[in-house]
């Protein structure tokens, strides 16, 4: 990975900069540069000072681009008549140096490099679509069904969960416990349910900018109408709860993912995102029909403290083993990260380096009481009920 992409990475996404760090280093190109090029995409789209069917014809010429189907001049085109409309600095730099992302993707190994665009093509798909469904939305429109729905969070996020599958399972020798394909169906699921999680927590945005994802069928079965929300979110609530319980076993299927990884960098790195979308759903049951009103996020404190967490518990083998005993035996998510976050064993706390550049200090303190303490102080509100998986 070149060293200013790492730098770049951060900026964009901070909570996917922290997975990819402790990936090891053959992985970290594919899976970096596909998530850089699928964040430009999404910029090119977002872009709303931009005409619709503008933002359309661009997005494509970056979509070609990436397959390796336009000219050089068509992407200096868009990166200079782009660049200039971005108020985000990271978003901005990001665009500015697309050319050289491209050049990278065309120096990955071959096989590496038809995943990234395979992954792409899907993820490109899933952005036209939207920008087509919402583009120029002057009124709350939503998806009709929750066929599309899932198509949707298929094209934008569970193909990515397949991606991760298939460069780990090429670069890893023994990359899991369960054969290909039932990782592939886990790693979909997982993927789904974290675009579910965003979705859910940038509801009341979307809305006041004219989108709902929420499917449209369900809600009028409900009694709301998709531009009712906003004024009366109680009555859309059974809707919510139907797709945060979705989410939740979603999780359930990440974690099981995560707890069959036999390294554990790459363990630890497909963990996090789950863990981190458990307190996001726990966050938003407790705000009820006020997270459409709300900016619900986890504070960055909370973050530091899920992440040395698992960094720890994932780093034993024997212990993703009890854990994954526990999805066999059908626990409910509670009692799974409970065997995650309440354990204090200090063992494999090297792999914090990977993570916080001051690593002596955790050396040295990290089991200490004020840590302990904020752990616990985290611990208390971390905890999610969620049915049995299926």
């Amino acid at each position: 990975m070149p060293g200013n992409s790492i730098d770049l990475l951060r900026s964009v996404s901070r909570s996917l900069y922290l997975s990819i760090r402790f990936l090891p280093a053959r992985l970290r190109d594919p899976i970096g540069l596909a998530y850089l090029l699928a964040r430009a995409t999404d910029t090119i789209a977002d872009t709303a000072q931009v005409p619709v069917q503008l933002r359309i014809k661009k997005l494509r010429t970056l979509a070609d681009a990436i397959q390796s189907r336009s000219q050089p001049n068509e992407l200096c085109s868009l990166r200079d008549s782009f660049t200039p409309l971005q108020t985000n600095e990271s978003e901005r730099t990001l665009l500015e140096v697309l050319p050289a992302c491209l050049d990278w993707l065309d120096r990955l190994e071959e096989q590496d490099r038809h995943e990234v665009r395979n992954v792409l093509a899907k993820i490109n798909r899933g952005q036209l679509l939207d920008v087509q469904r919402f583009g120029d939305a002057t009124e709350v429109r939503a998806l009709a069904t929750a066929a599309e729905l899932g198509e949707y969070t298929y094209l934008v996020a569970g193909c990515v969960g397949e991606f991760w599958t298939q460069i780990c399972a090429r670069h890893l020798r023994n990359f899991a416990a369960r054969g290909a394909e039932q990782m592939r169906n886990l790693g979909r699921e997982y993927g789904k349910g974290l675009q579910l999680i965003n979705i859910l927590r940038d509801a009341g945005s979307d809305l006041r900018s004219g989108r709902c994802y929420l499917p449209e069928e369900e809600l009028i079965a409900g009694g709301v109408a998709p531009n009712e929300i906003l004024n009366e979110p109680a009555r859309a609530q059974p809707v919510f709860e139907k797709w945060r319980r979705k989410a939740e076993n979603a999780m359930v299927a990440g974690l099981e993912y995560a707890c069959v990884i036999n390294l554990s960098r790459v363990r630890f790195a497909t963990a996090l995102p789950a863990l981190i979308g458990v307190r996001t759903l726990a966050l938003l049951r407790e705000a009820g029909p006020q997270a459409l009103q709300r900016n619900v996020k986890i504070p960055r404190n909370e973050v530091r403290a899920i992440v040395s967490r698992v960094a720890i518990t994932l780093a034993s083998l024997a212990r993703c083993e009890k854990y994954s005993r526990s999805f066999r035996e059908k626990k409910t998510l509670r009692k799974i990260s409970a065997l995650l976050f309440c354990d204090r064993s200090p063992e494999a706390v090297e792999h914090l380096q990977h993570v916080f550049p001051n690593f002596s200090f955790f050396r040295g303190r990290l089991i200490a009481e004020q840590v302990r303490g904020m752990i616990r102080d985290h611990e208390r509100s971390i905890f999610v009920d969620v049915p049995s998986a299926a």
